[in-house]
């Protein structure tokens, strides 16, 4: 299963929410997103929440106790077999949910050392890494991710995210190309590409994006207003 994309802080940074934590046998869900960095010098707002997850995993509405009995369920398995990636993954997903991302980071290094071509631990640990804003490393591990699993839309997703976070619009644009050739219907994908073509100046690609988004997601329509209104109708 997949880490949801937590908050980070509002209005500057990341904010990616509603995906689900990925285990290593787990099916890819779809994360929405809400929120990047590109305010840019021009003043751009937070893009909208795009609900386009088509199922939200239960764990993504734990509570702190529900996180902490986590903690305890992966340390017992551990005890039995230290050597099992699945509690590695559990544990350092509650870690992550209850802020500890230091904590976390010691877990997604031993499940890396364990199994080092699992794409979905380089997908966790990349949005660990977007917790503590450490956005080239994300890049790296969700670069890893779209290596070890080609197929990962929310990976290419993250990682164009995480570039916007260091205002990298132009090497953004294939990654979210990417995510939408293999989700057409990826809103996100679009309302973030339509950002990061806005940033660069690129109004018309820009308004194609967006009206895109908001047809596939009609909350989308607060990033057209706010990034092209009327520029190149």
């Amino acid at each position: 299963m997949k880490a949801p994309f937590l908050s980070l802080l509002a209005g500057t940074t990341l904010l990616l929410a509603g995906a689900c934590a990925r285990s290593s046998t787990a099916d890819i869900e779809r994360p929405s997103a809400r929120g990047t960095a590109a305010e840019t010098d021009a003043g751009a707002s937070v893009p909208s929440s795009s609900g386009s997850s088509a199922y939200i995993d239960p764990a993504a509405r734990k509570t702190a106790p529900d996180h902490r009995k986590d903690i305890k369920a992966a340390d017992a398995a551990l005890e039995a077999e230290p050597r099992n990636v699945e509690a590695l993954l559990m544990r350092a997903r509650a870690k992550s949910e209850l802020k500890d991302y230091k904590a976390a980071m010691v877990d997604y290094n031993a499940a890396i050392q364990l199994e080092p071509t699992n794409s979905n631990v380089y997908y966790n640990r990349g949005l660990n890494r977007l917790e503590t804003k450490d956005y080239s490393g994300a890049i790296l591990d969700f670069g890893k991710a779209t290596k070890y699993n080609p197929q990962d839309r929310d990976a290419f997703f993250g990682r164009g995210s995480a570039k916007m976070q260091i205002y990298n619009y132009r090497s953004a644009i294939p990654d979210f190309t990417k995510a939408i050739a293999l989700d057409p219907n990826y809103a996100d994908a679009y309302e973030y590409r339509g950002i990061s073509y806005a940033s660069i100046n690129k109004f018309k690609e820009a308004r194609v994006d967006l009206e895109k988004a908001t047809q596939l997601n009609p909350a989308a329509e607060k990033s057209l207003r706010r990034y092209v209104g009327n520029k190149d109708k």
